[in-house]
């Protein structure tokens, strides 16, 4: 079959989405209480990023969003770094979504499958039952001793006592943050010893791949080295779990919600800027960073991105695969406060077979389903046939995101899944907790690109100088503040840490990591990937620093680079999804089959069972540049067929005689 032509517009909206969407809705909204009158979405967003004040300000007003002081201004301060929002206003996340829950008790508002469940075995949430469990959570951690600012965290796969628990302590003004339980004790203490939990829930194993995975000792060791901790809280039936100090208070979940006072539940107002939760980042350059994200800002910016892009509405069923780890998650759980019914899936995307999830988008009516690109390119490389397959018949949306999604992977979408579905292709990163770049109910699907800038986020592409540029790739950029921007990193007292990572390239303006081009005429963009090395294996994301803490830890390995070359292909389109392992071994010391094990293991047992590599190749050094760091971006791009004069300028590396060994290398691992 020939090939499509590039930027083939393969969906329109009907007239009735035009008529009826949220974002038709609210330009309806602005026109009638604000006279405010746009004629198509480019000039609705033009005026987001030049009046943001108004604009956020609107938001609020269409959302209902109660505030319960009112803010004295919307923006303080005109730079990203330091701008301040709402000063003055307090209001609460847990609240805005308690509201909608409360309104639609006798509906399933959460709908819970594990690996292997049938549709019957699978827990549903009525609202009344969500908000009484969510009271009553809060009300037990009181309790505890927890307090506004505490920090409440979990060890937790995917499922509804994950959700309650992030809420209930939100309820509090506690801090939450969570940790999927696939990660070993070492990389969930670099995390958690950072922000010193005073209660953790955790889990004493789980289901993946169609095993049962033991996580008693992990959870005992995490316990242990917490010395903050005062109450494990247990998710699961007949939890055991022995030899943690008496210091920490065990208490299984049923019992902690038996004796819970629910009358007595209240939620507590705070600041808008008062911490909502801690992601962390991959932990590419060192220990993870603690990203702290606001209750209003993450509000505002989720209710925006989940209605008026996504166009999400009341009861309908929200399903993005994802761990409990992932920032898509904290996305996902949104969904609540516009009256959504959020799908919880915990499991491999791939077992028994890769059609699993679209068998159960159909068995529970999705309307609208959120995957990643890799998954997509994955079912596009099997030959899989869902639309012949599988009803999908209250299927209304997909959304990708993870990486970018190249025009085959469109294509099969469209010739295999659902010849009307809208497709959304969409770019943003744990550090905004949202998308920068993502969809537009009134706008075209245009092969292998992505609908829109978000509303109020004033995105350019910018040069190597500086300087905007137009149906270029260029650095991604944000010129002006916005509402989910991180308000600091934990114990990052004076904030440097916080610019050195987004501020320092581009003095004063936020460095997203991406390569972007936009089109100024209709807006839409196309992503070429992330100008950094994180690691994403079966959505639990990683930097190679921690993975490189547990290789180089051999006294037969001096040096290590790892890539993942999930991805495209150059010119294929194809995903291959491998993890490349390049070590430099000790003097007289050989790739031993026997090392290779040990290694194997130690990853296992120490990071991730996903992290085993699919190669570990010996090579004589390691490519630097001449400030020092590892290429490890370079090698990747070589590994996924891109010509080396394109992959890395030779003057930029410290020792360029290294890259021939590589080369030779690509040959074993691109040609069939």
């Amino acid at each position: 079959m020939a090939s499509a032509p590039q930027f083939e517009i393969l969906w329109r909206p009907d007239l009735r989405l035009l008529e009826t969407c949220n974002l038709k809705r609210y330009l309806q909204f602005l026109e009638d209480k604000h006279g405010l009158r746009f004629q198509n979405y480019q000039d609705l967003y033009n005026w987001s990023i030049t009046d943001l004040e108004n604009f956020l300000r609107s938001l609020a007003e269409f959302f209902e969003v109660r505030f319960h002081s009112a803010a004295e201004r919307v923006l303080l301060g005109q730079e990203s770094h330091n701008a301040h929002w709402f000063p003055g206003a307090t209001l609460n996340y847990a609240e805005h979504l308690l509201q909608r829950i409360h309104q639609r008790p006798k509906e399933v508002l959460i709908i819970s499958a594990l690996e292997g469940q049938s549709k019957s075995e699978r827990r549903r949430l009525t609202g009344a039952e969500l908000a009484d469990q969510i009271a009553g959570s809060a009300n037990a951690l009181r309790g505890l001793g927890v307090e506004k600012g505490d920090r409440v965290c979990g060890y937790l796969p995917n499922c509804p006592e994950t959700v309650i628990a992030f809420l209930a302590a939100a309820s509090l003004g506690a801090i939450w943050s969570s940790c999927p339980p696939e990660l070993a004790s070492k990389g969930v203490l670099d995390r958690l010893q950072q922000i010193e939990p005073k209660v953790l829930f955790g889990v004493t194993g789980y289901f993946y791949g169609g095993k049962h995975h033991d996580r008693r000792e992990v959870l005992r060791q995490i316990a242990e080295a917490l010395p903050s901790l005062k109450a494990l809280v247990l998710i699961g039936e007949n939890p055991v779990l022995d030899g943690l100090p008496a210091s920490v208070h065990i208490i299984p979940f049923n019992n902690f919600l038996q004796h819970a006072d629910r009358e007595s539940f209240s939620v507590l107002p705070v600041e808008f800027e008062h911490p909502l939760w801690i992601l962390f980042s991959s932990g590419t350059t060192g220990i993870p960073k603690p990203i702290v994200q606001s209750h209003g800002g993450i509000l505002l910016e989720h209710l925006k991105a989940l209605s008026l892009h996504l166009d999400l509405r009341d009861g309908d069923r929200f399903f993005w695969f994802t761990t409990a780890g992932w920032m898509m998650w904290n996305f996902l759980v949104s969904g609540l406060g516009l009256g959504s019914c959020i799908v919880l899936y915990d499991g491999s995307p791939k077992y028994p077979d890769l059609s699993v999830l679209w068998r159960f988008v159909d068995e529970e009516q999705i309307v609208y389903f959120g995957t990643s690109a890799p998954f997509l390119l994955a079912c596009q490389k099997a030959g899989l046939t869902p639309r012949h397959d599988v009803g999908l018949s209250r299927l209304k949306a997909i959304g990708s995101t993870g990486a970018p999604l190249p025009p085959e992977g469109f294509d099969w979408v469209y010739q295999n899944v659902k010849s009307d579905v809208w497709l959304g292709s969409a770019s943003g990163g744990t550090d905004v907790c949202t998308a920068f770049v993502l969809s537009n109910p009134l706008a075209p699907v245009i092969r292998g690109k992505l609908q829109c800038r978000g509303l109020g986020a004033r995105i350019e592409a910018w040069n190597e100088n500086g300087q905007a540029v137009w149906n270029q790739m260029g650095e991604l950029v944000l010129t002006a503040p916005f509402p989910s921007m991180p308000v600091f990193f934990w114990n990052d007292i004076d904030g440097q840490r916080l610019r050195d990572s987004y501020f320092d390239y581009f003095p004063g303006i936020w460095r997203h990591g991406d390569w972007i081009e936009i089109n100024p005429d209709d807006g839409q963009c196309v992503i070429y990937g992330r100008s950094d090395s994180t690691l994403n294996r079966g959505g639990v994301r990683m930097g190679t620093s921690e993975f490189y803490r547990v290789v180089e830890a051999f006294p037969e390995i001096n040096e290590a680079l790892v890539i993942d070359t999930t991805g495209l292909r150059a010119g294929s389109g194809e995903c291959d999804g491998k993890l490349i392992l390049f070590v430099v071994l000790a003097a007289e010391v050989g790739l031993s089959s026997e090392l290779k094990s040990n290694i194997n293991n130690r990853i296992r047992t120490l990071l991730s069972p996903r992290y085993v590599p699919d190669a570990i190749c010996a090579v004589s050094n390691i490519p630097y540049t001449l400030n020092g760091k590892k290429l490890e971006v370079p090698v990747k791009r070589l590994f996924q067929g891109v010509p080396l004069a394109k992959a890395v300028s030779r003057e930029a590396v410290s020792n360029p005689e290294v890259l021939t060994e590589f080369i030779a290398l690509v040959d074993r691992f691109t040609k069939p």
